[in-house]
């Protein structure tokens, strides 16, 4: 269903794509847009358990795309380092293929979003945490991806540092 890597003497393992994932903090999330046209968004995300999960408003682009046509893609770059001596970039990226839903449940929703805050506001009190959740909870759509296939690769040049 899905294409083989090309260059599997590049790919990263699964675990050092999970890696990839844990330690990023955006992405660019890619749906079938209006008309036929891709529309390829940069998003903050969480990953959890062979799902990512993203926020965001309750209408617009992405949503539409979503409600309908669900199969979507999600890249990550981790490194991106231009050697311009060696005309080319070292590089390590993950791609994650996937079903997007908007998640409907409350709970699951809650979770999901107590997830995004603690990754990116771990600093802040539990309490006011919680308390902006609770009072953007009505404004905001929470998007899970779940992950049916993922690759990641590198450029040689890490791979051979090692």
């Amino acid at each position: 269903m899905f294409r083989e890597m090309r260059r599997k003497n590049q790919m990263l393992s699964q675990e050092e794509s999970i890696a990839v994932l844990q330690k990023e903090t955006s992405g660019t999330l890619a749906v079938l847009g209006d008309n036929g046209y891709p529309y390829a968004v940069p998003l903050s995300y969480v990953y959890y358990d062979n799902k990512i999960y993203f926020h965001g408003a309750k209408v617009g682009h992405k949503i539409d795309a979503i409600q309908k046509h669900n199969k979507v893609s999600f890249c990550v770059i981790d490194q991106d380092d231009v050697i311009s001596e060696e005309f080319t970039t070292y590089f390590k990226s993950v791609i994650a293929f996937g079903t997007a839903r908007i998640i409907e449940d409350d709970t699951e929703k809650r979770s999901a979003i107590e997830k995004l805050t603690a990754r990116y506001s771990s600093d802040q009190p539990e309490e006011k945490r919680s308390e902006t959740i609770t009072k953007n909870f009505p404004v905001f759509n929470i998007i899970e991806l779940t992950i049916e296939h993922m690759t990641g690769k590198q450029a040689l040049e890490l791979i051979k540092k090692v």
